[in-house]
């Protein structure tokens, strides 16, 4: 892409301005010929022609098909050039690591999944991510990495990229992840809860609406996910949704945290875990304790499964955790008025044993104003629901929020979309 060092962006000008929003405009397929471009913004046909030019020779645009024609001559259609460069998404769970590469439309064009436990720390964890990484590029056609996003299971200060206590992920406090994966990859990184992805993918699919939504993810641990009016909304310091450490009155259980009776503790897959093999101890039947005695390590995804199949331990462990659940979802409702809740994660893939309870705890809990447009739904259980949610973060970031800054140079830099340029 060529570097037009004429264009300068301390003071954005008029003609800046217009440039950029074209850029968007035929990226986001909202207008994709001229005289689109000419209708939708209010410039004239020269200043559209003089725009989409600098435009092409940056290398953000180019002219592609023909459009159909109105009655007169066929208009040239343009496209965004999304094949110029590479998005990549690093999605750390606590007990996965899944990684993708896309361009810059969010196309996914390599993945891959291995198991792994994050509590081995982070130079390990990164080790084994970014070779994951590395093996997808090399597979690639060399097109450079424009962003990176990586997704990690606990709380995060979005502006430093820096995990803060996170409560299973020993030894990852204050860890520099964002430097890590800049320097050797060259290219921006953002890094955020592993929830604000999953809400971000949804957020993905309502792109238009302007959405109020809650994503609530009931796996191994809990957490949520929070969109107002389009915009993911991490709080003053980033710990927004951090629902699984809400306490629970009367409950007595120690969390991971180290404080007692938070929702996570009672609720959240590994307490589920825990509470199965004391009922099973405790000389409760049926497929979880037949697949203990056999030797198998009992997952919440074991959990989830047995409950669809009807075995009554699992039933009655999903539908306890899910009272609980939906007391904090309930209480979210009333405070944030969403018009959309999304239930995901592994416990919620119990399917509508889980969520016919959250329903009825929502509902029954929650003011009649808040409820009375709210949709709950259970997430669409896509694997490749981090990679989205982290590729649309990515492009908002890029071309929402710091484009203006590194548009100059042709592709975003490290430098640039920190503000460092000169």
């Amino acid at each position: 892409m060529a570097n037009v060092s004429t264009l300068r962006f301390g003071a954005q000008t008029d003609e800046v301005t217009s440039l950029l929003r074209i850029v968007n405009m035929v990226r986001l397929g909202e207008a994709v010929t001229r005289p689109e471009i000419g209708r939708v913004t209010g410039l004239g046909r020269g200043v559209v022609a003089q725009r989409v030019d600098r435009a092409v020779e940056m290398g953000f645009l180019e002219d592609a098909e023909y459009a159909p024609s109105s009655g007169g001559r066929a208009p040239r259609t343009l496209r965004f050039r999304a094949e110029q460069g590479r998005i990549v998404v690093c999605a750390l769970g606590g007990l996965h690591v899944h990684v993708g590469v896309t361009d810059l439309d969010g196309e996914i064009l390599n993945e891959a999944h291995r198991a792994w436990d994050i509590a081995r720390g982070p130079e390990e964890t990164l080790d084994a991510a970014t070779a994951m990484v590395d093996d997808l590029l090399a597979a690639g056609d060399g097109s450079p990495v424009w962003a990176i996003v990586v997704g990690l299971p606990g709380p995060v200060d979005f502006d430093t990229g820096r995990p803060v206590a996170p409560p299973i992920m020993p030894g990852w406090n204050g860890y520099d992840v964002r430097t890590a994966f800049e320097q050797r990859y060259d290219a921006p990184v953002w890094v955020d809860n592993d929830v604000n992805l999953l809400a971000a993918g949804e957020r993905a699919r309502r792109r238009d609406e302007g959405v109020d939504l809650i994503y609530c993810k009931v796996g191994t641990g809990i957490g949520a996910g929070l969109v107002s009016r389009g915009r993911l909304h991490r709080g003053a310091n980033g710990a927004a949704g951090d629902m699984g450490h809400v306490r629970v009155p009367g409950a007595t259980q120690i969390c991971r945290c180290g404080k007692t009776g938070c929702l996570e503790a009672v609720a959240g897959g590994w307490a589920l875990v825990r509470d199965a093999h004391a009922a099973i101890e405790g000389g409760a039947t049926g497929a979880l304790a037949e697949s203990v005695a056999s030797g198998n390590d009992l997952t919440p995804e074991d959990i989830a499964r047995s409950a669809e199949r009807g075995d009554p331990l699992a039933i009655s462990l999903v539908r306890a955790g899910a009272r609980q659940v939906g007391e904090a979802v309930a209480a979210l409702v009333n405070m944030f008025n969403p018009s959309v809740i999304v239930i995901g994660g592994a416990i919620a893939s119990a399917g509508e044993l889980f969520l016919a309870e959250i329903r009825h705890r929502v509902y029954e809990v929650s003011l009649p104003l808040a409820t009375r447009d709210l949709v709950i739904k259970t997430s669409e259980n896509d694997t490749r629901e981090p990679v989205r949610g982290g590729v649309d973060l990515a492009l908002e970031q890029l071309f929402e929020v710091s484009l203006p800054r590194w548009f100059s140079e042709g592709r975003p830099t490290v430098a640039a979309v920190h503000g460092l340029s000169a």
